[in-house]
C-alpha cells in the first residue's frame, strides 16, 4: 500500500530541534501526517522516507525570475468574454492593458494571461482567436513592464505565440494532456510549465465529478505527470503544479485539496493554488455574483500561505497582497 507524507506547517519562532523548513520557505514542521488508503497517522519528521524529505525540504529553483523564500501573487488577466468572473471587462487591448499595469501596481509578482476561456461549462475557441488575443498582449506588456508572464493555455500553437512575444512561463490547465506538441515545446524553450490536475475537458468537468479519495487522487495524477514531463526532458525543478481547485470538483472536494495542500510539497515542486472567486466560495457564503467574492478568496489565500504555498494566482489583488503582508509581518516580528 502506498503511503504519503504531508508536512504539519508551522510558523511559530520557537522551533524543536529536528524542525525542517518546508521547501526553504516560512513554514517548518517537525511532525507529518502519514496518510494511505487506510487511514491517517502523525509520525516525526525522522520516520520520513530520505527521499521525500528531500523533496519537502529542498529549496524551490527561480522560476520566471522569481524566487520563492517569501509568497509570490500571480494576477489574472483573461481577455476572454466569456470567463466566468471578468468575461468582457478586459477583451479590448486597451482595457486589458489598463488591468496589466492596475495588477503590477498592486502587487503582482507574475502576470497569467489567457485567451480561452476554462470556466465550468465552456467552449474551446480556434487557435488563431486565441492567438490574437494573447500574443499582442503579452508583446506590449514585456515591452513596458518588467513583471514576468504567464501564457494560460492548452494549446501549443498558443504557446508558442506567447513565448515569441515574451512569455516567460507556460501554464497548462490540461498538464499538456490536451496537445501533444506541447511538451516538445517547453522542452526546446527551456521555460518553466506549471501542469495542473482537471478531470476532464472544461466542457464536462463539473458533469459528476468523483473521486476515490480526492487528495490523493490528485496527487498521484499530478506525480504521474511529472514523471511523464521529467521523460521528456523536463526538470522537476522547473516545474510548477497545480490542484486545479474548481477543475472536476465539488465545493467537498475543493475544501478536502485545500485543507492538506501542504502534502503536495512532497512532489517537490512550486505549488500554485488558484481559488480566486471559484464557485465554492459562492457556495458556502451564498455569494451568487463571483466580483463578490473577494473576502472568501483572500481567506483561501491566506489560508494557502500559511501552508507554505508558493504562488497564489488571484483577481482581487490588492486586498491579497495586503493580507499576505500583515500576515507575514505577524509571523517575522521580533519578540522584545
Amino acid at each position: 500500500m502506498k503511503d504519503y507524507f504531508r508536512p504539519i506547517p508551522m510558523r511559530t519562532l520557537t522551533r524543536t530541534a529536528n524542525a525542517r523548513n518546508i521547501a526553504g520557505g516560512w513554514c517548518w514542521f517537525d511532525t507529518v501526517e502519514k496518510i494511505n488508503h487506510s487511514g491517517r497517522e502523525l509520525i516525526s519528521v525522522d520516520d520520513v522516507p530520505a527521499d521525500i524529505l528531500e523533496r519537502i525540504t529542498a529549496p524551490r529553483r527561480h522560476l520566471a525570475g522569481l524566487s520563492f523564500e517569501t509568497p509570490r501573487l500571480m494576477g489574472i488577466l483573461n481577455v476572454t468574454p466569456d470567463s466566468f468572473s471578468d468575461g468582457g471587462d478586459f477583451s479590448n487591448p486597451e482595457a486589458a492593458l489598463k488591468r496589466a499595469r492596475e495588477l503590477v501596481v498592486n502587487g503582482a509578482d507574475i502576470l497569467d494571461v489567457g485567451g480561452e476561456s476554462t470556466r465550468p461549462g465552456a467552449d474551446a475557441v480556434s487557435v488563431d482567436l486565441e492567438i490574437s488575443r494573447t500574443a499582442p498582449l503579452i508583446s506590449t506588456i514585456c515591452s513596458e513592464m518588467q513583471t514576468p508572464v504567464s501564457i494560460d493555455t492548452r494549446n501549443a500553437a498558443t504557446a508558442q505565440a506567447a513565448l515569441a512575444a515574451g512569455a516567460h512561463l507556460i501554464n497548462d490547465v490540461s498538464a499538456f494532456s490536451h496537445d501533444a506538441e506541447m511538451v516538445n515545446l517547453a522542452v526546446a524553450s527551456g521555460l518553466p510549465v506549471c501542469l495542473m490536475h482537471a478531470q476532464g475537458p472544461p466542457k464536462t468537468m463539473q458533469a459528476n465529478p468523483s473521486y476515490d479519495d480526492v487528495l490523493l487522487d490528485v496527487y498521484d495524477y499530478l506525480e504521474s505527470r511529472i514523471q511523464w514531463a521529467e521523460a521528456a526532458g523536463i526538470e522537476r525543478a522547473n516545474i510548477m503544479i497545480d490542484p486545479g481547485i474548481g477543475f472536476g470538483k465539488t465545493t467537498d472536494h475543493c475544501l478536502g485539496l485545500l485543507r492538506d495542500i501542504s502534502l503536495f510539497h512532497a512532489l517537490g515542486c512550486v505549488i500554485l493554488v488558484g481559488a480566486s472567486r471559484k464557485s465554492f466560495i459562492g457556495d458556502i457564503s451564498g455569494t451568487l455574483s463571483a466580483k463578490d467574492r473577494t473576502f472568501g478568496s483572500v481567506a483561501v489565500a491566506v489560508l494557502a500561505v500559511a501552508q507554505g504555498v508558493q504562488l497564489v494566482r488571484v483577481h482581487d489583488m490588492k486586498a491579497t497582497k495586503q493580507a499576505i503582508i500583515i500576515q507575514m509581518a505577524i509571523q517575522t516580528v521580533k519578540r522584545d
